[in-house]
């Protein structure tokens, strides 16, 4: 899902946004996995039960199931979905929250130094935490960021304004020649020292 336009500024434009890496599902994908396979197994037994007790047992199975899939599953879900990391070319941008939304916004110009690093799991995963320091705050540190090392050389670029990383919305990112003056004839005419003489 694209960042609003609306809440951009006038000539700002989107370079990277994300969410957390997946691997944060990973675990509430196997509770899920678990419970319900879970839920199936005490579902049959409590069949067996005689009446009125399987009807109970498996309300009580459905009630503890859906609990824990709303705990354990859905709740790390939504915060997935709602928590976002964007790069603009003028700042950067941290949103999360369902109930309480939180956020932060630091611009191009006060952020002294961008870091990253990750670990082994990390490596195997393509993601990393974000170290950025600002110029009056302490380190802010962005976990599980997607291919933080691209994201780490994107916002090095936009701090340095570069003008020729600078962001063009359809534009190639070429290097424009340097143009250089030739110098004038020295010596009463004679051609400059390495040109060729015809």
């Amino acid at each position: 899902m694209a960042y609003p336009d609306d809440l951009l500024s006038e000539q700002e434009h989107v370079v990277v946004h994300s969410h957390p890496h997946f691997k944060m599902l990973i675990f509430p994908t196997l509770a899920l996995l678990v419970t319900v396979g879970a839920g199936t197994w005490l579902a049959i037994l409590a069949k067996d039960a005689g009446s009125p007790w399987n009807t109970v047992g498996l309300i009580a199975i459905a009630v503890v199931a859906l609990v824990l899939i709303v705990w354990l599953f859905l709740a790390p879900l939504v915060r997935w979905r709602t928590t976002h990391f964007i790069v603009t070319t003028d700042r950067l941008i941290a949103r999360e929250g369902v109930l309480k939304r939180t956020g932060i916004d630091i611009p191009m110009g006060r952020i002294n130094s961008v870091q990253f690093e990750h670990g082994l799991l990390d490596r195997v995963f393509g993601c990393g935490t974000l170290i950025i320091e600002s110029a009056s705050d302490e380190p802010l540190r962005f976990e599980d960021i997607p291919h933080v090392e691209k994201v780490h050389t994107v916002i090095y670029r936009e701090v340095n304004d570069n003008p020729y990383d600078d962001y063009r919305p359809g534009a190639p990112q070429q290097q424009q020649p340097q143009q250089t003056t030739p110098l004038p004839p020295q010596g009463g005419g004679r051609p400059p020292r390495g040109e060729r003489r015809r």
